[in-house]
């Protein structure tokens, strides 16, 4: 029985408790109806003193290559991959995508058919191919020599490798072979993946014309809705005379028909611009993601992003070639926390990190405190910073402990 200020998917219980059961939630609710769960509850609830926790669910990341000094999209193995996965999970990730970047067609084979193996394990909920069907003016810190036009073949090859793990893939509605019958975007749906539509410099038009064929080609399905991938990063800029495809996106995620992704880190984008995005759709529709790659707690230095170098100075990670923005380096707890600081309600920021990015990936059973839920805990002190994390009600290792 956990007791501290409890974040449900409805309210912020100042004075509240979780009740494990096993791996499940049992009972969540205020100190004072403890009761409703037994004698033996009430009473141990009654003993614990009221306490500066703030108890949370398991996070969740759609979009995360790596941490610890290791990148997925460099990992040969799922041994290899392991220390990132342990590295987000200390910090309150319980479930995480593993995300490539661009890469050769064998080396995207490869690399899926590793994480194949992490997810069968149970340590990933999926994989996410970042590329290479990317429009180059807008690729970000993606090799250009490697980005190609959409190919359905490929992407069903990879469908195959990935033995139903792969759960989403970032695509430019700009790029030829993408969208339209037979294209990628609809390969992806047909195998139950979701389009994630970004990288791209689209006019307004295209991309309204690649959200609503996907909206209505995805209706009914377990992921029932597309997302945009770090919505404003790596796509054209709104102009008032050229909207680009941001309008699009925002007015398709107001609507319910989208996830919106948002890097809230402070670097990638300004927490004002943050708080404006979730005043305008709402945290249903808004997925908190890091981007984070191999530097992720690590100190600053050179890494890989992929074959490209990456320079880490005061924790902002650039392409040594070209200064591009290469990934995130925070957790997805330090993401929630600086969307809070930046005047986005606690409630509103959590449940974009956890029920909202479960809801995209069509998790039934993580994602919020919820009687009959995983049990997938965060426990933080009153800054949100972690002390302790459970998984499926086992505490795993962390930053700190909870006595």
């Amino acid at each position: 029985m956990l007791r501290g200020r409890v974040v449900t998917p409805e309210a912020v219980i100042d004075d509240g408790v979780v009740v494990v059961d096993g791996g499940r939630i049992a009972w969540v609710g205020p100190v004072a109806d403890a009761g409703a769960v037994g004698p033996a509850a009430a009473a141990i609830a009654s003993t614990q003193a009221p306490s500066d926790r703030t108890i949370l669910p398991g996070l969740v990341d759609l979009h995360n290559h790596g941490g610890a000094g290791v990148g997925f999209p460099d990992a040969p193995d799922a041994e290899a991959a392991r220390p990132a996965v342990a590295e987000h999970l200390a910090h309150g990730t319980t479930r995480m995508v593993a995300s490539l970047v661009t890469a050769a067609p064998d080396t995207l084979r490869a690399r899926v058919g590793a994480l194949a193996d992490l997810a069968d394990a149970g340590e990933i909920v999926g994989i996410h191919l970042e590329g290479p069907f990317l429009n180059e003016v807008r690729r970000g810190a993606h090799d250009p020599a490697l980005l190609l036009d959409g190919d359905p073949a490929l992407t069903a090859d990879l469908l195959v490798i990935g033995r139903g793990h792969v759960v989403s893939m970032t695509i430019a509605p700009d790029s030829p072979g993408v969208v339209g019958p037979g294209g990628v975007a609809q390969t992806l749906i047909a195998a139950g993946a979701v389009p994630s539509f970004g990288h791209t410099d689209a006019a307004a038009p295209a991309m309204r014309a690649a959200l609503v064929e996907a909206v209505e080609a995805m209706a009914g399905s377990v992921r029932s809705r597309p997302t945009i991938t770090h919505l404003f990063n790596g796509m054209r800029p709104i102009h008032h005379r050229d909207p680009g495809p941001v309008p699009p996106a925002l007015a398709f995620a107001r609507q319910g028909a989208v996830v919106v992704e948002l890097i809230g880190d402070g670097t990638h984008l300004s927490p004002d611009l943050v708080r404006e995005v979730f005043d305008l759709v709402g945290p249903e529709h808004i997925a908190l993601v890091t981007d984070a790659m191999a530097a992720t707690g690590m100190p600053d230095g050179q890494y890989l992003l992929g074959e490209l170098a990456v320079q880490v100075t005061s924790g902002v990670a650039r392409l040594v070639e070209g200064g591009s923005i290469a990934g995130g380096t925070a957790h997805l707890i330090d993401v929630v926390r600086t969307t809070v600081d930046g005047g986005v309600g606690l409630r509103e920021a959590v449940l974009a990190a956890s029920a909202t990015p479960a809801a995209v990936l069509g998790l039934a059973d993580v994602g919020a405190l919820r009687a009959g839920y995983r049990a997938d805990v965060v426990v933080t002190d009153a800054d949100l910073r972690v002390q302790q994390v459970y998984r499926d009600g086992v505490a795993v290792p962390g930053p700190g402990a909870v006595g």
